[in-house]
C-alpha cells in the first residue's frame, strides 16, 4: 500500500507559490502545442494560424473549466464566497466545462477566419489527453477527486483525507483518459484523417465511456453526492457527451 502525503506546493519563492496544479496545465498545454505543431497539422493554413488559436484555446480552456465547475459541482458555495472563483491555483476546474469552453473558442476563431472549426478541434482532440494525464497526476498529488475505499494491493492511503486505503482513481484516470486514449486516437487519426470532426467525435466517446466507467471507484463530490440513478454528476455528464459523440461521429463519418 502506498502512502500518499505529497505536498501540492510544487515552489514557493518568497510567498509565491506555485503548485503542481498549476505546472500541470501549463505543460499540458505546452507540450500538446509542440506535438500539435510538430506532428499532427497537415493543413497549411491552419498551421499559420495555430499560434493564434493557442491564446483562443487557453482562454476557453481556463474560463470554460471554472465556470464549469462553478456552475455544475459547486454553485451554493460560490454564491457564498465569491473571491474564491478567481482562485483558480487552488483546484476547482471542470473537464467539461473546458471542453465547452474550448468547442466555443474554436467556433469563434474559425468563424473570425472562414475555416471549419474541426480542423483544430480534431487536433485538440489528439492532443488533449496529454493535459488529461498531467492534470490527473496533478489531483492525485493533490489528494483530491480521490477513490473510494478498497483493499486491493495497489491501493493508496490520502494522509490529508483520513487513513483508510482507497482506489488512486486518479492514476486510473490518468492511464485511461491519458496514455490509452491517446494511442486509441492515433490509431484512428490514420483511417480517418480526410473526415474533419471524426476524431473530435471519438474522443468524445471514448473519454466519456472511461470517464463514467472510473466514476464507479471515485468519492462523488462531497457536496453533491448521487444523483439520478444512483450516479454522479460527472457520470450524468458523460452519458450527455457520449451520445453527442455518437451523433457527431455519424453526422462527420457519413460526410462526403
Amino acid at each position: 500500500m502506498f502512502i500518499n502525503n505529497f505536498d501540492p506546493v510544487a515552489l514557493e519563492i518568497f510567498s509565491l507559490e506555485i503548485r503542481w496544479y498549476s505546472l500541470a496545465y501549463i505543460f499540458g498545454i505546452i507540450l500538446g502545442w509542440i506535438l500539435a505543431k510538430k506532428f499532427f497539422i497537415q493543413d497549411i493554413e491552419v498551421k499559420n494560424k495555430f499560434d493564434d488559436y493557442i491564446t483562443y484555446l487557453i482562454i476557453g480552456i481556463v474560463l470554460g473549466g471554472r465556470l464549469g465547475y462553478i456552475f455544475i459541482y459547486n454553485l451554493s458555495f460560490y454564491i457564498n464566497n465569491p473571491l474564491d472563483i478567481f482562485k483558480i491555483w487552488q483546484g476547482g476546474m471542470s473537464f467539461h466545462g473546458g471542453l465547452i469552453g474550448v468547442i466555443f473558442a474554436s467556433l469563434l476563431f474559425a468563424k473570425k477566419n472562414n475555416q471549419n472549426p474541426f480542423l483544430y478541434l480534431d487536433i485538440v482532440a489528439l492532443v488533449a489527453p496529454v493535459g488529461l494525464f498531467f492534470g490527473r497526476v496533478a489531483n492525485f498529488i493533490n489528494s483530491e477527486l480521490y477513490g473510494t475505499i478498497t483493499n486491493v494491493p495497489w491501493a493508496v492511503t490520502f494522509i490529508q483525507v483520513d487513513n483508510i486505503p482507497r482506489h488512486p482513481s486518479q492514476l486510473y484516470e490518468a492511464l485511461l483518459e491519458g496514455l490509452f486514449l491517446f494511442l486509441l486516437l492515433m490509431y484512428f487519426r490514420n483511417k480517418f484523417s480526410n473526415k474533419p470532426g471524426v476524431i473530435s467525435g471519438l474522443f468524445l466517446i471514448i473519454y466519456s465511456i472511461f470517464r463514467f466507467i472510473i466514476e464507479f471507484y471515485r468519492v462523488p463530490d462531497e457536496q453533491l453526492g448521487y444523483i439520478l440513478l444512483n450516479l454522479t454528476v460527472g457520470q450524468v455528464v458523460s452519458l450527455i457527451f457520449i451520445i453527442s459523440g455518437v451523433i457527431l461521429f455519424y453526422l462527420k463519418y457519413e460526410t462526403r
